[in-house]
């Protein structure tokens, strides 16, 4: 297979929600998408977790809460099994406290279940490049909600954080404060190539999958203190 058509292969899709008429209005909004693929669908977080094992579906769109196993459980057990998978939570409220422990567990991002059509398409093609989708003014509103939780008392800080460079653990704090790559560049007078750089090495040093897993890892770890 030539590289072109390897990235011409759809972005292959399990839909996991407990609720029927949302499948099938999930499935009509994607289904008109070339490029997106909606491969199986799943009534309850256990269905969504072996069929993830099944099938290795690019992208699931997890609800929260469903039967048997809810949306965070499914969510860490596919993270656990180190399946080429990424998970998308969906969720009825923006600030749904499961929202944190789905982040903590392994999920690429979340988006409200009302959110328009065209964002849902683009989140799911952006969670399907390796991206996270949750902006990180957003991701931060949601942590600071939750403050009286964090840090988490059960989450010690990595050795890892240790092997970080003076310029990579300010790069990390200035993430989750929620600025972008562009801003920190600014404040700290080098190029945005730069900070894209000190991110990776971040990424890689601590293990992470992305900037949402490096903004909780701060705030749980204490390096960021959530706003009160």
């Amino acid at each position: 297979m030539t590289d072109g058509a390897a990235s011409a292969r759809p972005v292959r899709i399990l839909l996991a929600d407990d609720q029927p008429l949302l499948r099938t209005g999930f499935r009509m909004v994607l289904g008109t998408e070339d490029d997106l693929d909606i491969v199986a669908e799943a009534g309850d977080g256990l269905e969504a977790v072996e069929l993830s094992r099944r099938l290795l579906p690019d992208v699931v769109l997890m609800d929260i809460r469903m039967p048997r196993m809810d949306g965070v459980a499914a969510t860490r057990a596919i993270v656990d099994a180190r399946l080429p998978v990424r998970v998308l939570i969906l969720t009825t409220f923006d600030l749904d406290e499961y929202v944190v422990g789905a982040l903590r567990a392994g999920a690429s991002g979340f988006l409200a279940k009302d959110v328009p059509a065209e964002d849902l398409v683009t989140a799911i093609r952006t969670v399907a490049a390796g991206e996270a989708v949750v902006a990180p003014r957003i991701l931060k509103r949601l942590l600071d909600r939750f403050a009286d939780v964090l840090p988490d008392p059960a989450a010690s800080r990595p050795k890892a954080l240790s092997a970080l460079t003076e310029r990579e653990r300010e790069v990390l704090v200035q993430v989750a404060r929620g600025l972008s790559n562009a801003e920190i560049a600014r404040a700290l007078s080098v190029s945005e190539t730069t900070i894209k750089t000190h991110v990776g090495h971040v990424l890689t040093k601590l293990g992470l999958r992305d900037r949402v897993q490096a903004v909780v890892l701060a705030y749980e770890t204490g390096l960021v203190r959530p706003q009160r």
